[in-house]
């Protein structure tokens, strides 16, 4: 037997060429495998012990029916996930489809363990609203205005920078010189400070009002009826950078202690590397909240419109409580008394939530309607004459239209809304209805 072939069980170790060295001298010399392998136990130390999927998911629960609401490929999706060595717990959201590793809509439990993949390369997607202090009719009667300071305001589309440089004071965050990467995003932190990106991202003009259903709830809101601005986005190539290094670098860390398959890997919270990506996220996720703020704050001064409140939260990120570590992968924090915003489509409602801290759903709720079905998919089988002639029916201006992002391209929001009513995850208190968006949209289409 061939000296690597003998030590095999070391593979991965990065002595693993001096043990191979040993094991050939030993060889040389006589002995025999067995000799070979307790010597190289005795010099290097024994072969770590592999960590196995479990034959069978840890816990989860499905808010939907499995086939109708949620696509099986979903869930086994989740499945795979929760046989992993470190998983302890998961949920499914209605809204739930397919993605890679931890589906979209999949929320996951790991024991002191983090999952950039889990997380996904957009890092604290999330939610902001803005309601401001003005009459909702009169700022419908001012939206051809404001949809053009809309446009003017941010920048869609994969790479987009802005054309002056925005400020903000996470551009000064010590955080950014943790890393030699970090040191080199910042300057592309900086250039796309303000941006909104490409895919699903949107910002959008509301009215909203509370619900009659909302209860002493709803007083967390400043008005019965309000207007807002509504934005959806995340942390552009900072993030992408982020979670493609640390996916990497997970895939090195866990073939040491572990065979799981691709984009299932993790790193132990425990190690330099967890703690390092830890940060780095943690980074990501206030430079996205950043990235609105400007966003926002620009809005407001050209509009001069007052904000009231804001309420906002990420739905692709990794929250530590205790010794377990909750990834939401298209899912919006849900614990008791916490606010939040589920979007619709471009052409349906989106509702302001407050969460009821269900623990079978790991304090978590859907993060939109969720796609029916593959983009490719909608492309193929939507038209966009069809999506412009139904937003013009709805009242909607829209800048960036694109067939993967038509209304029909997405799950029925209030069927999605009812199924986290009747499982208690979270109480609406307010719904609102788009009259402008601005997303990214295909090429030439505007």
């Amino acid at each position: 037997m061939k000296p690597n072939k003998i030590i095999e069980p070391w593979k991965g170790d990065k002595r693993f060429t001096a043990m191979a060295a040993r094991a050939a001298q030993l060889k040389k010399a006589g002995q025999s495998v067995e000799q070979i392998v307790a010597a190289i136990s005795a010099e290097f130390g024994p072969p770590p012990s592999f960590g196995r999927l479990h034959d069978t998911p840890r816990p989860y629960r499905v808010y939907g029916s499995v086939g109708d609401d949620i696509d099986p490929a979903a869930l086994a999706q989740l499945e795979l996930a929760l046989r992993l060595p470190v998983a302890v717990q998961g949920a499914l959201m209605p809204d739930a489809h397919h993605g890679y590793a931890l589906p979209i809509g999949g929320v996951f439990a790991a024991h002191r363990a983090v999952a950039p993949a889990m997380v996904g390369v957009d890092i604290a997607c999330r939610m902001h609203l803005t309601i401001f202090d003005a009459e909702p009719d009169e700022f419908h009667k001012q939206r051809p205005a404001l949809f053009e300071t809309l446009k003017d305001v941010t920048v869609f589309g994969t790479g987009g920078t802005r054309p002056r440089p925005a400020d903000h004071a996470v551009l000064d965050d010590p955080r950014w010189q943790l890393t030699s990467q970090l040191r080199g995003l910042r300057d592309k932190a900086a250039a796309q400070l303000g941006t909104s990106g490409s895919g699903n991202h949107f910002a959008e003009l509301v009215l909203g009002e509370t619900l009659d259903d909302a209860g002493e709830t709803a007083s967390a809101l400043p008005r019965q009826r309000f207007c807002g601005l509504l934005t959806h986005s995340g942390s552009r190539a900072v993030g992408y950078a982020i979670a493609n290094s640390y996916s990497r670098l997970a895939a090195q860390e866990t073939a040491r202690v572990a065979k799981v398959p691709k984009f299932y890997e993790w790193l132990s919270l425990d190690s330099e590397a967890g703690q390092e990506y830890w940060q780095a996220m943690h980074l990501a996720g206030d430079y996205a909240q950043a990235n609105h703020e400007v966003i926002h704050a620009a809005f407001a001064r050209r509009s001069r419109l007052a904000p009231l409140a804001v309420i906002e939260n990420h739905h692709n990120f990794a929250w530590q409580v205790g010794d377990l570590v909750i990834h939401r992968k298209g899912a919006t924090p849900a614990e008791a008394g916490v606010l939040g915003v589920i979007p619709g489509s471009m052409a349906s409602p989106s509702y302001i939530v407050e969460g009821q801290g269900v623990a079978e759903a790991l304090n978590s709720a859907s993060h939109g309607a969720g796609r029916r079905g593959s983009r490719h998919e909608a492309r193929a089988s939507i038209g966009l004459g069809e999506v412009r002639r139904a937003l013009q029916q709805a009242d909607i201006l829209v800048e960036g239209l694109s067939a993967d992002e038509a209304p029909a391209a997405y799950k029925d929001i209030e069927r999605v809304m009812q199924l986290q009513l009747d499982a208690g995850l979270v109480r609406p208190l307010a719904r609102m209805r788009p009259i402008a968006v601005v997303m990214a949209g295909e090429a030439g289409e505007d």
